[in-house]
């Protein structure tokens, strides 16, 4: 299955780091364009330079990591959608373009259920997303789960209580069902 990845999903990094874990582990082929690895950029150099910095190097490294995973969006896709937000249309037309079959996003309310229909592209919080991976093979999630924890961890983040951690990240539900385990 291919899934874009909306830039709010992309930055913060240890969101990413799940994301990415459990597309490595082969769960689903990970999509962006170069618009949304822009706002990632961006978003990170509102905190500062050196922050830009280390995302320009990290969407460096996963540009060199997924060569395939960049779509763009075609004029003509974007043309024919609508969406409340007219910045958010090049997102869900990459996401056409890229024969994705969902938009991975923690903002659902700008991707509402006719758009997704007419686009067939689903619109998906990132929690339900990879609790699917878990409900299908916990073993293997578990596995993609620990990589990220790990990264983490060596980049000083304290993983003590990894619950806590995924449910920081936005990943409740996933958090509870790796704790329990």
């Amino acid at each position: 299955m291919k899934a874009l990845l909306d830039a709010c999903v992309l930055y913060p990094t240890f969101l990413r780091e799940v994301l990415l874990a459990h597309a490595r582990l082969g769960f689903f082929e990970p999509l962006w364009s170069h618009r949304i690895l822009e706002e990632w950029a961006r978003a990170a150099g509102k905190t500062g330079p050196v922050d830009r910095a280390i995302a320009d190097g990290e969407i460096a490294t996963l540009r060199a990591a997924y060569p395939e995973a960049s779509v763009e969006a075609g004029a003509r896709t974007a043309r024919r959608l609508h969406l409340p937000d007219p910045d958010d249309v090049h997102v869900l037309a990459a996401a056409v373009d890229g024969a994705a079959e969902r938009l991975v996003t923690l903002n659902l309310k700008d991707f509402p259920r006719r758009a997704q229909e007419e686009a067939g592209v689903r619109a998906e919080h990132p929690d339900p997303f990879l609790l699917t991976f878990w409900n299908q093979d916990a073993e293997r999630s578990g596995a993609a789960i620990a990589e990220a924890l790990a990264t983490a961890g060596s980049h000083g983040l304290d993983v003590s209580d990894p619950r806590a951690i995924l449910k920081r990240a936005r990943l409740p539900r996933l958090g509870k069902a790796y704790s329990i385990g």
